[in-house]
C-alpha cells in the first residue's frame, strides 16, 4: 500500500526568487502538498535549483510536487536566455503539412526537451498538455494555446506531450478539465457560461481528456456547463465531477483546481477551497503568493487523506525513477530544424 503523509490539500506559491521568513514558517506549519513557481520565482538556473530546494526543505519530503506553466508560447515561465524557447501548441499543429506522424514526433520531443530543462532545476511537475478544443468563436484565453482544431488532433498531441514529459522524469497535468475551448469569456476575469448540448460536449469537448485519461494529474476548468450544471462551475460542481470528469471521462487521477484566486469564482478564499474539495477536488491550487489568501486557503483546503491522499501518492508514484536517455543538444538540434530556426 503507497504511504500517506500528513499535508493540506494545497499547492501554493511564493512572492518572490526567495522565501520569506514568513513563508517559510507558514510553509513549515501547514504543510502544502506542493508548490507552484511563476516568472516572479525565476531569475537563473542556481537561484531557481535553491528555491525548489528551499521549498521542499519546509515540508520535509523530497518528492513533494514543485508545478510550473511551460507550455510555450506565451505561457512560458522559463525563457531565455537561460532557457530555450517553445512555440505555441498551435504551431506544432502546423507542422509538416498534413503528416500527423511528423507533428507527433516533435511535440514529443518538444515535451522533453522541456523536461530536460525542468528536471536539472528539480521541478518535477509542468502543467501541460492543454487539451482544450478551441471553438472559432471562443475567447482568444485558449487560442494558439491549443494544439489543434478537433479532438483527434488535439489528443494525438496531447498524448504526444504527456509521454514526452514522462520520458523526462516530469508529471504532465492535462487542463482544463472538461474542457475550456467553448468558453466565450476569460475566467481569469469572469466567469464564462457555455450552453452547448451534453451530446455536442461529450464528443468534442470531453472528448481529448477521455483518451487521456490515464494520466497522473488533471486541472478543472473554472466553467459553468449549463447541460450539467446551471449554478456552478466544474471545480466546485459536484455533477460535473461525478458525472463527467469521474464518470464519462473515466478520470481516476489526482484533480486539483485551477487557481482559486481567478474572478471565475465567487465567495471568500476559505469558501472556494471549501466548496472546491467538497465537489471532489483532491487538491486546491492557489498562485498568487499573497499569504493572506493563502491562509484563508489553507483554512478551507483540510487535510489530504483518504481517496484524495491516495491518488496524491498513485501520482507521484508515476514519476520515473530515472529519464529516458537523451542527448539534449541533439535534440535542441532536431527540435529547432523543424520550426526552421523560428524558436532557435
Amino acid at each position: 500500500m503507497l504511504r500517506q503523509v500528513t499535508a493540506t490539500a494545497a499547492i501554493l506559491g511564493c512572492s518572490g526568487p526567495q522565501l520569506t521568513a514568513e513563508e517559510r514558517a507558514f510553509f513549515r506549519r501547514v504543510k502544502p502538498w506542493g508548490f507552484i513557481l511563476f516568472a516572479r520565482n525565476v531569475t537563473d538556473p542556481g537561484q531557481v535549483r535553491s528555491l525548489v530546494e528551499t521549498l521542499r526543505e519546509t515540508v520535509g519530503r523530497p518528492d513533494a510536487p514543485v508545478l510550473i506553466d511551460q507550455e510555450g508560447g506565451r505561457v512560458q515561465r522559463l525563457k531565455p536566455p537561460n532557457w530555450g524557447l517553445y512555440p505555441p501548441g498551435r504551431a506544432y499543429g502546423e507542422l509538416a503539412g498534413n503528416d500527423p506522424l511528423v507533428r507527433r514526433e516533435i511535440v514529443r520531443l518538444g515535451a522533453r526537451l522541456m523536461a530536460h530543462d525542468l528536471a536539472a532545476l528539480g521541478i518535477n511537475v509542468d502543467c501541460v498538455p492543454v487539451l482544450d478544443v478551441p471553438d472559432p468563436a471562443g475567447h482568444e484565453i485558449i487560442g494558439d494555446r491549443a494544439y489543434g482544431k478537433t479532438p483527434e488532433e488535439v489528443a494525438l498531441l496531447g498524448r504526444a506531450a504527456a509521454e514526452g514529459l514522462i520520458a523526462g522524469g516530469v508529471l504532465p497535468v492535462i487542463k482544463h478539465i472538461p474542457g475550456h475551448g467553448r468558453a466565450m469569456s476569460d475566467s481569469h476575469l469572469e466567469l464564462p457560461i457555455v450552453d452547448a448540448a451534453l451530446d455536442d460536449l461529450d464528443t468534442r469537448d470531453f472528448a481529448p481528456f477521455r483518451v487521456l485519461s490515464d494520466m497522473p494529474m488533471a486541472m478543472t476548468a473554472h466553467v459553468i456547463y449549463s447541460a450539467i450544471d446551471r449554478k456552478r462551475p466544474a471545480t466546485t460542481s459536484r455533477k460535473v465531477m461525478r458525472r463527467v470528469i469521474r464518470g464519462a471521462i473515466g478520470f481516476d487521477g489526482l484533480v486539483m483546481s485551477d487557481d482559486l484566486s481567478m474572478k471565475a469564482l465567487s465567495g471568500n478564499f476559505t469558501e472556494r477551497a471549501k466548496a472546491s474539495r467538497a465537489a471532489g477536488c483532491d487538491v486546491v491550487l492557489h498562485c498568487n503568493g499573497d499569504m493572506a489568501e493563502m491562509k484563508a486557503v489553507v483554512a478551507g483546503a483540510g487535510e489530504l487523506k483518504g481517496r484524495a491522499g491516495r491518488r496524491a501518492q498513485a501520482a507521484l508514484a508515476r514519476l520515473a525513477r530515472a529519464p529516458e536517455p537523451f542527448d539534449a543538444v541533439e535534440a535542441r538540434a532536431r527540435f529547432d530544424a523543424a520550426f526552421d530556426g523560428r524558436f532557435a
